[in-house]
């Protein structure tokens, strides 16, 4: 009798194994090979990497909004004027612009994981430490303050292109509009879970315990992100399968690879060359586009940063406790909004539209949704005032997909310094909005003129992404 000829095949985990028809088996061999043939389910590991960077992101919103939830009794204690106030509320992003291409050379030289490390560990710390100005007085407390502030926001600055690099890496084209949208949307929950929080502290305690309570928390999540965040080939839960669908899908599984990093980052994107790759992404029309359009997208995000719980304390006379509590509001509606726009984006993208289309069109809906907030000029009622800033924040949630089109975009061998430039851009805003809102103040007394100037960059946004923008697809450097 002939013996049986048994033909393996290796598919990665999968194992076929393949006989004569006529051959018989024993029925341990039967088993064995059932359970052989029994498909792996992927791993679904990149969801819980997402809920870190949700978490982290949070935290690093929560700690930029600290100043302003903290701001009306901290300038009375300091005797701040309306300009002076803008001038410290932008300290932030002075230094968080100028460090975006730095932070972005880092993340691509050493990896995202100890950089982002230690840019959750130093932003956390300036923080608490600011709450230690309460005990100076006169300008060396107010120099003390705009000083940390500066701090805060240098440390900062690996953490957006640190998301995006990250989500480039564990993500799917198809996943990647609403992975960056949840980390996105992390702005908007950072105030519905802090502001009432944080506005109950400076009502009980004082304005320097929301310093202290929030970098006390930072500095906790410095350490769960070192001992929960791999790349996606050395993942210790990860298997073959998800590794596999991820590749297939468009994620750059090897971003991550720390051998790869130290041994060929030096050469990809060295030092020197930094300037020569960063002319050509500002070169390219696209990327310049989206980076513009962040600018616009930007100003509406720090005008809630800054100055709307100010908004609400002077303008419609809220105490602070229940401006806290209010603030949350149009708050919710910007994160319901964030998730939905990365939902119906990758969900056009499933149903057979461009990549182009799909991310350009909750962009522009969600920026005119945005618009409506110029109607709050004209109404009384603190009820529809709420409510209208609730439909703006809703539609700039759902138009906020500028991360998910930097991952779509960046060259692969210089993820880090794309989505930095892209951030420099945005936050240029942070230094911009507080002061004109502040002049604007200064000038009228009042916010009808802030709130026309924050609504006219969501229609340059539009204008942005469909003048400039035109085809959405990854760039190749030369």
């Amino acid at each position: 009798m002939l013996p049986i000829q048994w033909r393996v095949i290796e598919f990665g985990q999968y194992t076929q194994i393949t006989k004569p028809m006529n051959s018989q088996l024993s029925s341990d061999q039967s088993t064995s090979i059932s359970h052989k043939n029994s498909k792996i389910s992927p791993t679904r590991v990149r969801w819980s990497i997402l809920l870190i960077l949700f978490l982290v992101t949070t935290i690093n919103y929560a700690d930029r909004a600290s100043i302003s939830i903290a701001g009306p009794e901290l300038s009375k204690a300091l005797g701040l004027s309306s300009i002076e106030m803008g001038y410290i509320f932008s300290a932030f992003a002075w230094s968080y612009v100028l460090a975006q291409i730095p932070g972005g050379w880092l993340l691509d030289r050493f990896g995202s994981k100890i950089v982002y490390f230690f840019s959750i560990f130093l932003w956390s710390l300036f923080t608490l430490l600011m709450g230690f100005v309460g005990f100076f007085s006169g300008a060396l407390a107010i120099g003390l303050l705009f000083a940390l502030r500066l701090l805060v926001g240098a440390a900062e600055a690996p953490s957006f292109p640190g998301n995006s690099r990250i989500t480039s890496s564990w993500f799917p084209v198809s996943e990647r509009g609403l992975a960056a949208a949840i980390f996105n949307s992390a702005q908007y929950f950072a105030t519905v879970l802090f502001a009432p929080f944080m506005g109950w502290l400076v009502h009980t305690w004082g304005w320097p315990s929301v310093f202290y309570a929030m970098g006390s928390l930072g500095i906790l999540m410095s350490v769960v992100w070192l001992l929960t965040i791999y790349g996606p080939n050395h993942h210790p839960r990860i298997n073959q399968a998800e590794l596999e669908y991820l590749q297939a899908g468009g994620a750059l599984t090897d971003l991550e690879n720390t051998s790869h990093q130290t041994s060929t980052s030096a050469s990809s994107t060295p030092a020197l060359n930094t300037l020569a790759i960063t002319k050509q992404l500002l070169s390219n029309r696209m990327l310049l586009g989206v980076y513009l359009g962040q600018y616009c997208i930007n100003t509406l995000t720090y005008f809630f940063l800054t100055w709307f719980p100010v908004y609400l304390v002077t303008e419609r006379h809220m105490t602070i406790l229940k401006a806290g509590f209010v603030a949350a509001i149009p708050a919710i509606a910007g994160f319901t909004g964030g998730i939905l726009g990365g939902y119906f984006s990758d969900r056009l993208i499933r149903r057979g539209l461009s990549l182009s289309s799909a991310r350009k069109i909750p962009i522009v809906v969600g920026l005119c949704m945005a618009m409506s907030m110029i109607f709050c000029n004209y109404i009384e009622s603190d009820t529809l005032v709420v409510a209208l800033m609730s439909l703006a924040f809703l539609g700039k949630g759902i138009g906020a997909l500028g991360w998910a089109v930097v991952a779509d975009t960046s060259p692969k061998q210089a993820g880090g310094l794309s989505g930095a430039l892209f951030n420099t851009f945005g936050n240029l805003a942070g230094i911009t909005t507080p002061i004109v809102i502040g002049y604007i103040l200064h000038a009228t007394g009042s916010f009808a003129g802030a709130l026309v100037f924050v609504a006219a960059n969501a229609c340059a946004a539009i204008a942005c992404y469909v003048l400039l923008v035109g085809e959405i697809k990854r760039v190749n450097l030369t």
